[in-house]
């Protein structure tokens, strides 16, 4: 599988040092397998800091020797998950990776609302849906996220 990482740099080892606390699925390396979602998030953040974006390509490995967890819907499975991580929670630490739709800023107007959990989801339905695939420690990272080029996307 083709992973993406959009940011400002080239990324040829990441690391989870780097990783922001309170994000969807906790700490950790973020990719998604949508490059245009990618290409949007990097210049998003070189408009940011006055630099150019630029697009990371992973090739990712077999995951089966490693604690993935999946969400394959915007379900109270995975609500309750991104919201214990928004609100620093360490849900996450059980696995190596976490595969999912994205709570961007939109959709987490919606959920920060949290009125009722079914209002929420239901809601939620209305908003496109990306994917992300939070790699949450080193060792997964090492073994399975392998580096293939990175470009610049204009802005």
């Amino acid at each position: 599988m083709i992973v993406y990482h959009g940011t400002t740099m080239e990324i040829k080892k990441p690391d989870i040092k780097h990783s922001k606390a309170h994000l969807d699925f906790g700490v950790g390396f973020y990719t998604t397998s949508f490059q245009k979602q990618a290409e949007r998030w990097a210049a998003r953040k070189g408009m940011r800091l006055s630099r150019p974006g630029i697009i990371n390509v992973y090739e990712i490995g077999d995951l089966s020797d490693f604690r993935v967890k999946r969400f394959t819907d915007t379900d109270n499975e995975w609500l309750q998950f991104v919201v214990d991580c928004r609100n620093g929670k360490d849900v996450y630490k059980d696995f190596d990776a976490v595969i999912g739709n994205v709570a961007n800023d939109d959709v987490f107007k919606c959920v920060s609302m949290f009125m009722d959990e079914e209002r929420t989801l239901d809601e939620l339905r209305y908003f496109r849906k990306n994917d992300q695939i939070a790699f949450l420690t080193q060792d997964i990272i090492d073994s399975v996220v392998k580096f293939k080029e990175s470009y610049e996307v204009s802005r």
